[in-house]
């Protein structure tokens, strides 16, 4: 379910389930489907198998085959069987974020094989409805399995089995219980197109598969709004503004919701601050123009979402450029949205240009996703939904997958920072070196680029007090001289040929869990 809840101006959230069809190249971002598990026993087998496994695997075989409907993952089958063979040819369809086969990750949650008929139906269990590459395992799957010379028909079930939320449901009071992800929409700038971009991300991932309900329904989205009280222009103080966005965030019954999308007002102020504490957001999208003053401004967003511990997952940099005859135009320059990546290690960079339809299509109350759903702004939002669901996705199946999630952390014994990134060895780092190395107002220039600190001035023996992850993209460290600062991996990984050498766990490893403080003697 997609949802959408505005500043005090406009709120929503949309009921039905939408399913998404388009063939479109914008679907082809990876995401993961299923939740990766460990081996685990087989649940129920109908009579038609043999008595229940204990392994994961099927055990029965023969001229019907084997029926399997488990909430276990089918990994195994017997060798020289019928489900073996067609196990075998699902693991030439690969995960590309995972890299791995659906057999493996634990994607295949049923098997139905009737060697007699060459009839084969499989069941494959994703994360979310709104998975971008759905159609994609679906056609692969039968693709593979017709190559088997016995098989004459295939029938691929895409079931969903959405991940808990990333907060367990105490973070999330009154009628917001049933909202499985919340997506912060944030610039902290006025003008840069948040509440468009907010509105077309609901619909585009209602367009996906999910689902989305609100209470004042258009196109299938339900709205709330100040507006609809009828109480004139909304000139109030602080707190009870704060106080009204809580009433309409916790008080409004949501309802089962895959996604609610939050457009946040300008700022970093108690509205903002308010909003975070209230609800435990899954992640935010970041918007900007290419200015620099636009840089500025949604960086501070950015180091105000970090000290609350909510991952930036994408940065939309709006009105970037526009095309006339072919060739491209940039109105307000370039960079802003490259260098807020760069800085940030954030993952998705998407660039949308200026498109008069777009604009029109908001004055005339109807999202251009709705309007014009195959055209190249619809598939430009697409692309961006498909970024959310991803990066929200991997944070949710990172228990899972905990083996190749990144790990920093401070080893006090031998007082160095451990780094260890997927795909490459772990590498030691002091805390000097990462502190003398960050890129955050308070070392760089935000107009020039310049780095503004003189190395000498960072002590060597400058200490972490604690080390948070960031999503998939960056940590935050607290050091204990209270500076703030965010270590994207990219940068960590440019750092590795400072490493220094790496004399084994033999201490105290220090981190931070939700905040608390925590350590363990390692020998």
């Amino acid at each position: 379910m997609a949802s959408l809840l505005g500043k005090l101006a406009h709120a929503s959230p949309c009921r039905g389930t939408f399913t998404h069809t388009s063939a479109s190249p914008f679907l082809r971002p990876s995401c993961p489907v299923a939740k990766r598990q460990r081996r685990q026993p087989l649940g129920r087998l109908t009579p038609l198998l043999q008595p229940e496994c204990t392994d994961g695997s099927i055990n029965g075989s023969g001229p019907r085959g084997g029926v399997v409907a488990s909430a276990s993952a089918i990994l195994t089958a017997p060798a020289e069987t019928k489900e073996a063979e067609v196990l075998g040819q699902l693991r030439n369809v690969v995960d590309p974020d995972f890299g791995e086969d659906i057999v493996t990750c634990g994607f295949i949650k049923g098997l139905d094989v009737n060697a007699g008929s060459g009839s084969v139906g499989v069941t494959i269990e994703l994360t979310t409805p709104a998975c971008p590459v759905k159609e994609t395992f679906e056609q692969q799957t039968k693709q593979f399995i017709k190559e088997l010379p016995w098989v004459q028909e295939v029938t691929v079930t895409m079931t969903s089995q959405p991940p808990q939320p990333l907060l367990p449901e105490s973070g999330r009071p009154g009628g917001l219980r049933g909202v499985r992800n919340i997506i912060a929409v944030s610039s902290c700038k006025g003008g840069v197109g948040k509440s468009t971009v907010s509105v077309n991300l609901a619909y585009t991932l209602a367009q996906m598969g999910a689902k989305a309900i609100y209470p004042t329904e258009y196109e299938g989205v339900k709205v709330v709004s100040f507006g609809y009280a009828g109480q004139g222009s909304a000139i109030m103080r602080g707190p009870m503004v704060s106080g009204l966005i809580q009433q309409m965030l916790v008080t409004t019954e949501w309802g089962d919701l895959d996604y609610l999308v939050v457009d946040f007002p300008p700022g970093t102020g108690d509205i903002q601050l308010t909003m975070c504490q209230t609800v435990a957001f899954s992640a935010a999208v970041v918007v900007t123009t290419p200015q620099t003053l636009a840089f500025i401004d949604v960086a501070k967003g950015i180091r105000m979402f970090a000290k609350l511990v909510v991952p930036c997952v994408a940065v939309v940099e709006n009105m970037s450029y526009f095309e006339v005859e072919g060739k491209r135009y940039f109105p307000f320059g370039k960079g802003s949205g490259v260098r807020i990546q760069k800085d940030f290690g954030l993952p998705n960079l998407l660039r949308f240009p200026i498109v008069p339809d777009l604009s029109a299509a908001g004055d005339g109350g109807q999202p251009l996703v709705i309007a014009d759903p195959t055209g190249p702004t619809a598939g430009a939002f697409m692309e961006l939904g498909a970024a959310v669901v991803r990066e929200v996705a991997k944070m949710s199946n990172q228990g899972g997958a905990a083996s190749k999630a990144p790990k920093v952390a401070y080893d006090q014994g031998q007082h160095v920072i451990m780094v260890r990134l997927p795909g490459t060895p772990e590498f030691a780092l002091t805390p000097a070196t990462v502190r003398r190395n960050d890129t955050s107002a308070s070392s760089i220039n935000e107009w020039t680029g310049a780095r503004t600190i003189n190395p000498a001035d960072i002590p060597e023996d400058v200490t972490p007090e604690s080390i948070n992850p960031l999503g998939n993209y960056a940590v935050q460290i607290l050091w204990q001289d209270g500076f703030n600062q965010i270590a994207a991996f990219e940068l960590l990984e440019s750092l590795r040929g400072e490493a220094v050498p790496n004399l084994g766990h033999n201490g105290t490893v220090s981190a931070s869990v939700g905040g608390i403080p925590v350590a363990a003697q390692i020998s």
